[in-house]
């Protein structure tokens, strides 16, 4: 919950659950760093909207074996709350979490949603993370995807992030039932990313920090970028972007670490004055985003992207700006279709004929994107269906 996921994907649906009459615990595993510094805050925040909540710190490592600690603890303490409060839904994220849940289905009957959020064992694989060519990684790997058959076949109930996830999940695995399968794409608080409501004397401060001026053609990105997102294509397309418009910044939005981006920018032969990377609160992503007339996010397409629902785009169209990403990602085809530009490949090429059509993606209004993204991510939508969820046992 310390992290910013949880703060932007779990925390305000709860919440929306909980003022609804849901009674809710909530238990999950933190990283200690983040722990001790936002544990405080986190505590008052559920604390005022009547959430309970058990924290444990996640053990990294070592490898595998720590995860399986963690698991039993995990397992043991849910079925001591469940001792308690009996609940009548265990509603697990992701794959780890649904191990526990579908454990306490088949001890106490109770409900199970497996909230899927992606194709997590091909993520590994596809991400580099798991070789299969290593013998415990391939049992791993073929463990969790028999796992992940069993969640689907004993779910009472399986959140998609996409309607590209949900038609594979309907076709995989050889299952003979019908699966109740809801699709709840990651959503976004549409008041907080709003163009019209940020601070205009923060945003005036952030200019002169980021050393922005009249004139300057601005890009953002925001997030993490990890192993998914393509950098270095990125930059390939600001270098691009350089030619056409030389006055032409790019703003990363992120923690992450601020020399690995240069490092890539110069081997590009790109100016290091025009790269921006700055780390925010959320309440200031907003302002920050603000700055920019354009975001720019490329990622790597695969079988488990299907299942994908990118955080930022949400955000980023709630904020009005129109979106520059790539084809073959859950259902971003689609979403950004009317709101923005899809790129078929990374080629200077396919970059040249995109940068040509920003005269026109700048025509779109804001509040067409805006708009769109209330359709389609709103905060309220989302906690209206996982509600449908809750009470449609």
């Amino acid at each position: 919950m310390t992290d910013s996921l949880g703060q932007s994907q779990v925390i305000p649906y709860l919440n929306g659950l909980s003022q609804a009459g849901h009674q809710i615990t909530i238990l999950s595993f933190e990283k200690k760093e983040r722990f001790n510094k936002g544990k405080a805050t986190i505590a008052d925040l559920l604390k005022a909207n009547n959430i309970e909540w058990k924290p444990f710190i996640y053990a990294k490592n070592p490898p595998v074996i720590s995860t399986l600690f963690d698991l039993s603890k995990m397992k043991r303490a849910a079925m001591k709350l469940y001792s308690i409060h009996h609940f009548d839904i265990v509603h697990c994220r992701s794959y780890i979490a649904s191990l526990a849940g579908l454990f306490m289905k088949r001890k106490t009957g109770i409900k199970f949603i497996f909230d899927m959020r992606g194709f997590w064992a091909d993520e590994r694989v596809e991400g580099g993370l798991w070789n299969l060519r290593n013998p415990i990684y391939n049992k791993i790997y073929h463990y969790f995807i028999q796992k992940e058959k069993e969640f689907l076949e004993e779910a009472d109930y399986i959140i998609s992030l996409t309607n590209a996830g949900k038609k594979e999940l309907e076709k995989m695995h050889g299952i003979s039932h019908p699966l109740k399968i809801k699709v709840i794409p990651c959503c976004v608080d549409t008041e907080l990313f709003n163009l019209n409501t940020i601070d205009k004397n923060k945003l005036k401060d952030y200019k002169i920090k980021l050393n922005i001026k009249e004139g300057d053609f601005v890009i953002s990105y925001l997030g993490a970028i990890g192993t998914w997102y393509l950098l270095n294509d990125m930059l390939s397309f600001f270098q691009r972007l350089l030619i056409n418009k030389p006055n032409s910044k790019f703003l990363f939005i992120t923690n992450e670490s601020e020399e690995t981006i240069y490092l890539k920018a110069k081997e590009k032969n790109i100016p290091r004055e025009s790269i921006s990377i700055i780390s925010a609160s959320r309440m200031d992503v907003p302002i920050l985003l603000s700055l920019s007339q354009i975001n720019l996010f490329f990622i790597k397409p695969s079988f488990s992207k299907t299942a994908s629902s990118p955080t930022k785009l949400a955000e980023v169209m709630s904020m009005g700006i129109p979106v520059i990403t790539n084809k073959g990602v859950g259902d971003v085809d689609e979403i950004v279709n009317k709101t923005g530009v899809l790129v078929s490949s990374f080629t200077d090429e396919e970059f040249d004929k995109t940068i040509a059509t920003i005269p026109q993606l700048l025509t779109i209004s804001p509040d067409f994107i805006r708009q769109k993204a209330i359709e389609l991510f709103s905060l309220e939508r989302g906690i209206r269906s996982y509600q449908e969820v809750y009470e449609g046992f």
